[in-house]
């Protein structure tokens, strides 16, 4: 899940890779609704292929919006005790449900409001379990490459 932040942030501070705000002309979400007193946008209500918009500085597209993105992590209500060494968080959820292990979704999506698709947006789909995953969520393969020498 912080690798995801990392991945989506691409070296900026700011609550999306492309700066303070977001609107339609950047990124695909509910834009009938506004954030920081942008003017409602175009709410295109499904998703968009990839590329329409402009991927962020590490080449990645569609960080903010689309789909909403399962993270391998599974949810924690914080940080507290995560690992420091880069493996995956597995645990017990903070007790949520002791049978089901729940995702960790971000990003946001074509449905969810503007502040869902912020960099530091987390989300936790009570419905969403490893072994039942919605259509409307997706995920994103990452591998490593390793530099040749």
């Amino acid at each position: 899940e912080a690798e995801w932040e990392y991945a989506c942030r691409a070296g900026t501070t700011t609550p999306f890779y492309f700066g303070e705000t977001i609107t339609d002309e950047l990124a695909n979400y509910n834009a009938s609704k506004s954030f920081a007193n942008e003017p409602i946008g175009k709410y295109r209500q499904e998703t968009t292929p990839v590329g329409k918009f402009s991927p962020n500085a590490f080449g990645l597209y569609d960080m903010h919006g689309n789909v909403l993105e399962c993270c391998l992590d599974d949810w924690h209500g914080n940080y507290e005790h995560a690992p420091t060494d880069g493996s995956p968080w597995f645990g017990d959820n903070n007790n949520l449900d002791q049978k089901q292990e729940r995702v960790v979704l971000r990003g946001g999506s074509w449905f969810n409001s503007p502040g869902n698709s912020r960099s530091a947006s987390r989300e936790l789909d009570l419905k969403t379990v490893k072994d039942y995953i919605p259509l409307n969520i997706g995920f994103r393969i990452v591998c490593r490459v390793e530099r040749i020498l």
